[in-house]
């Protein structure tokens, strides 16, 4: 493996663990050459699942492009790199789950929002915004009206808003 830093291809791994979703496996590195430290991930080659897009052009899936896509949306948010990786994987497990050889684009949106909309709302509406390509101000009202309509997350897990 070469060393994202100093391009030697000479490591040694210092840490070796499954990762939290349990589709990966976690190597901590090091370089032997500049000494510096660097993470990499190993999983099991998938069967290439198809993303139909609005035009019906077919592309490869890209665990990568959502991955991004999330780390624009969680900019300057309290949230982990492992947290969205957790989310990235979660959505992937359900596509290789729920779908055979295709999905559609609206699809695959739609469960990154349902995702981001559990992990925090100001990540949420930012995705929402740009996949949902509001125009504008009204089209913010609408999307965050059903989220106005629940209790804060603090005073959803008080026991007395939570009937058994």
């Amino acid at each position: 493996m070469k060393c994202p830093f100093c391009q030697i291809d000479n490591d040694k791994v210092t840490d070796s663990r499954a990762s939290e979703d349990g589709v990966a496996i976690r190597r901590r590195r090091e370089c032997l050459g500049c000494e510096r430290r660097f993470t990499t991930y190993e999983r099991y080659e998938p069967i290439t699942l198809k993303v139909v897009k609005k035009n019906d052009v077919r592309e490869p899936f890209e665990r990568e492009k959502i991955r991004r896509g999330l780390e624009k949306a969680c900019w300057k948010r309290p949230i982990s790199d492992e947290q969205i990786e957790n989310v990235v994987g979660a959505i992937e497990r359900e596509l290789y789950d729920r779908f055979d050889d295709e999905i559609e684009s609206g699809a695959l949106g739609e469960m990154v929002m349902d995702q981001l909309r559990d992990l925090d709302q100001v990540a949420f509406v930012r995705f929402a915004s740009v996949y949902r390509q509001f125009k504008d101000v009204r089209d913010f009202v609408d999307e965050l009206q059903p989220m106005l309509q629940q209790p804060p997350p603090a005073q959803r897990d008080r026991p007395e808003n939570n009937p058994r």
